[in-house]
């Protein structure tokens, strides 16, 4: 299967470790790095170290390339970014004693003519062997239906897609008349496309669900410490692993993508999709940057994975225990 991940919206990630945050007050670096990474770079940085060949799309200002450039070369990803004028923005994220407080930028405003050749070139690598991955915002200037029609012509050409994106790019896309193949919000994005609460599993397994009606073959439902939900047809499941150490939250979501990527990839049934996706996210914790530790500690951490049963989930429905 020939893998893809795209990134109209890259980033610079500025991470500055401190030893607590206290707004208002002056603070001490204790250590600052910058990677390369925005969503779906993050995504094939992590296919990349589990020996999986990746092909990178996006928009990439000129100014500033050179850290994309190297991660490419490093990691041997196919670079397909199409260069554009000005600097790719820059993302900070400050990590403390407690958590990740992230300061996210718009970009800089792309013109239509970028966008509609990038898309030609995506819709070209597209066809019934390839996995295609769309995540991450988009800049200024890129119309908010943008992935809904990247996701109709990629699909036609026989490609399956993965969404991974928030907001109105996200309502859209589960809104138009050819969905995703797979779909991964976390509770918050699932509440916004539902317009009610998703709190809890059980409310995540009765939305969700409607995803599946609407014709998505599989949902993954991020619910940060509670594991993350799966369904697929008549399936659902919940997969959970407590992370012994947390190095960095930067890309963790990312790196469950890049695990699902790697499953169906592999033609893994959905309990060893949970197994590894939740692994990879795991393992990503206990590093800096958008890496994985080697293969390994991952199928360690596979074994780690608790796996339960959520019970069956009729089309449309609320899913009952069993």
């Amino acid at each position: 299967m020939r893998i893809a991940t795209v990134s109209f919206n890259p980033a610079i990630d500025q991470t500055i470790t401190v030893d607590h945050l206290t707004p208002g007050e002056v603070h001490r670096a204790r250590a600052v790095r910058q990677n390369a990474g925005g969503k779906g770079v993050n995504v094939a940085s992590c296919l990349a170290d589990w020996g999986i060949a990746v092909t990178a799309f996006g928009l990439l200002g000129r100014d500033n390339a050179e850290s994309f450039q190297a991660l490419c070369a490093e990691k041997q990803i196919v670079d397909r970014f199409l260069r554009i004028p000005g600097a790719t923005r820059v993302n900070l994220k400050i990590v403390d004693d407690r958590d990740t407080t992230d300061i996210n930028m718009d970009g800089a405003t792309v013109d239509a003519v970028a966008v509609e050749r990038q898309s030609a070139q995506i819709e070209d690598f597209a066809g019934s062997d390839s996995l295609i991955v769309l995540s991450g915002s988009l800049p200024p200037g890129c119309p908010p239906d943008l992935y809904a029609g990247l996701i109709a012509r990629l699909r036609k050409k026989g490609a399956r897609v993965l969404l991974d994106t928030s907001g109105t790019p996200l309502m859209l896309a589960l809104q138009g008349d050819t969905p995703p193949d797979i779909v991964k919000p976390n509770l918050r994005e699932l509440a916004d496309w539902a317009g009610e609460p998703v709190a809890t599993a059980d409310d995540a397994q009765r939305v969700a669900a409607r995803l599946l009606a609407r014709g998505v073959d599989l949902v993954v439902v991020s619910m940060g410490a509670d594991g993350a939900l799966f369904l697929s047809g008549t399936t659902a499941l919940t997969a959970r692993l407590r992370a012994e150490s947390v190095t960095s939250t930067v890309g963790a979501g990312d790196s469950m993508v890049a695990g699902l990527v790697a499953a169906l990839s592999d033609g893994l049934a959905l309990p060893d999709i949970a197994r590894l996706s939740t692994a990879f996210a795991v393992g990503k914790l206990g590093l800096a940057g958008p890496n994985l530790p080697g293969r390994d500690a991952v199928r360690a951490l596979m074994g780690k994975v608790t796996i339960a049963t959520a019970g069956r989930t009729e089309a449309g429905g609320a899913g009952e225990t069993t």
